[in-house]
C-alpha cells in the first residue's frame, strides 16, 4: 500500500498532534499527575481549615464568655496573674525536690 506524498504529511501532522497531546495529558499544566497533587492539596487544606474553624470558635466561646459575665475575667486573672479575693488566703504548697543520685 502505497501512500502519496500529501497523505504521507497528512499521516505525520497526524501523529505528531496525537503525541504533542499524549504529552501534555501526561506532563502538562492539568495533567493527571497535576490533577492528582491538587486533589491531596485541598485534601490538606480542607484538614487545615477544619481545625482553624475549631479554634474560632472556641476562641469566640471564650470572647462571648468575657464579655457575658465576670466569672471568666476572675478565672483568667486567678490563673494567669495568681491575684486572689479580699479576705482570702493564699497558701504556696512546694513539692520536695526529687532525691539526687549524686553524693555531696
Amino acid at each position: 500500500m502505497k501512500l502519496s506524498p500529501a497523505r504521507q504529511v497528512m499521516l505525520a501532522v497526524l501523529a505528531l498532534l496525537l503525541v504533542v497531546l499524549q504529552v501534555r495529558l501526561w506532563f502538562g499544566e492539568g495533567s493527571l499527575r497535576h490533577v492528582a497533587t491538587l486533589k491531596k492539596e485541598v485534601q490538606a487544606l480542607s484538614e487545615q481549615n477544619q481545625s482553624l474553624s475549631e479554634r474560632n470558635r472556641l476562641m469566640a466561646a471564650d470572647v462571648r464568655d468575657l464579655k457575658e459575665g465576670s466569672d471568666a475575667v476572675e478565672e483568667l486573672a486567678r490563673k494567669d496573674l495568681g491575684m486572689i479575693r479580699d479576705g482570702e488566703t493564699f497558701f504556696l504548697i512546694l513539692e520536695p525536690d526529687a532525691p539526687r543520685d549524686d553524693k555531696r
